[in-house]
């Protein structure tokens, strides 16, 4: 999809109101809310249209990192450490990456692309990126590397015509750093049955 409203704004489905209800849920049962509390929230959640209502529900139960989603993504940044972006986030148009003596793990998986184009802006010095994307996506490695590895992607599956897959594509600088592409593996082909010769019935 590509839309230029704010991530706030999108309309959420029925998959991320069950996924605040489930938060709810688990708040109520260890003693974090109330069961008034629980019915006040749970009647808003369900009435929520868009993600930044859905937000406000729980602020205070989880950490930011915790949360059913994330609506406000910025640059995703190692430093002489590890950070991992993944679960349910609004992936903008543009997303900085630095990985400096670090590793950088982006999952895409269950991500909300807002543009059919997305680019990761790479700034890797001694830093590994490891990028998990759908299997339909496809990624294209358009920036440099300087004594750098990049693991080539497999193609996007099942196939899908040109100018309709997502694309996300990889710019940025490389130093002595690696980008890694994963992607689930293609389904197997159903296996065909074995047919037995057992020779002619007597007659």
């Amino acid at each position: 999809m590509d839309s230029d409203v704010p991530a706030r704004d999108l309309r959420a489905s029925d998959a991320d109101r069950d996924r605040v209800a489930e938060v709810l849920r688990e708040a109520v049962v260890d003693g974090r809310l109330t069961a008034e509390e629980h019915a006040e929230r749970l009647e808003g959640v369900f009435a929520a249209r868009t993600l930044g209502e859905l937000t406000v529900f729980t602020l205070d139960l989880l950490p930011e990192d915790k949360q059913p989603f994330q609506v406000e993504a910025g640059q995703v940044v190692a430093l002489f450490g590890s950070h991992r972006q993944e679960g349910r986030w609004v992936v903008p148009g543009r997303v900085p990456v630095a990985a400096v003596f670090g590793k950088v793990e982006i999952d895409l998986r269950e991500a909300i692309l807002q543009h059919r184009h997305v680019v990761l802006d790479l700034s890797s010095l001694f830093g590994r990126v490891r990028l998990h994307v759908p299997g339909e996506v496809v990624v294209r490695f358009t920036g440099r590397s300087m004594a750098g590895s990049v693991k080539e992607p497999v193609p996007a599956w099942p196939a899908v015509p040109d100018g309709e897959a997502p694309v996300v594509e990889l710019t940025g600088t490389l130093l002595l750093g690696s980008v890694e592409v994963i992607r689930p593996k293609p389904p197997k082909p159903p296996k065909r049955s074995r047919r037995f010769w057992t020779g002619r019935p007597n007659g």
